[in-house]
């Protein structure tokens, strides 16, 4: 048997694992694994198959990615995403090493191609998703700022609080303060 890799787009947490599974069973759709962005299918699949996976993809907000650039893009997001909501561990890479590294390509040309597809550079998505996950922290009130600003990485709370503020529009401790949920879907940043 001959395994077949699908790519997906805004699949960002582990509720869209479980749903694109369920979609897949649903169509009786046999798969190997499913992850952030990507499904492993046992076989290829016929265009009937595929054109019904589409339209239940896209009935969720998901979208499946035809383009090796659309391909490569999500998962430059997939891996940022995983790096700042999921893992447990502290990165011992930068950013830009992590991606060349998973993506086997120069980081240049996948900054440049990145850029070019989203509008904004690779730095930028990461500074959104950083301060996102900052807000979640800051919302459920379990960790100081410091503690907050070594878990995210920068070097200092200071450095923490400007960007936060840049992105935000409001200090760390106005937001904790504010306590009004200010968070945005994962997909949309």
């Amino acid at each position: 048997m001959e395994e077949m890799t699908l790519h997906i787009k805004n699949m960002v947490c582990p509720r869209c694992v479980m749903a694109v599974e369920e979609v897949l069973t649903d169509l009786q759709i046999a798969y190997e694994r499913v992850q952030l962005g990507e499904v492993v299918l046992s076989k290829a699949l016929s265009k009937e198959q595929r054109k019904h996976l589409e339209q239940r993809l896209q009935s969720l907000g998901f979208e499946l990615l035809e383009s090796a650039r659309s391909t490569t893009i999500s998962k430059i997001k997939t891996l940022i995403i995983e790096q700042i909501h999921y893992s447990k561990e502290p990165m011992t890479m930068n950013f830009s090493d992590l991606i060349a590294d998973k993506l086997h390509h120069d980081y240049g040309y996948l900054s440049r191609l990145f850029s070019s597809v989203e509008g904004m550079t690779i730095e930028k998505f990461i500074t959104r998703q950083k301060i996102e996950r900052v807000k979640e922290l800051l919302f459920y009130n379990e960790m100081t700022l410091s503690e907050i600003a070594w878990q995210m990485g920068y070097s200092s709370v200071a450095y923490l609080s400007t960007q936060f503020k840049k992105e935000t529009g409001m200090t760390p401790s106005q937001f904790r303060k504010d306590r009004e949920p200010r968070l945005n879907s994962l997909d949309k940043l």
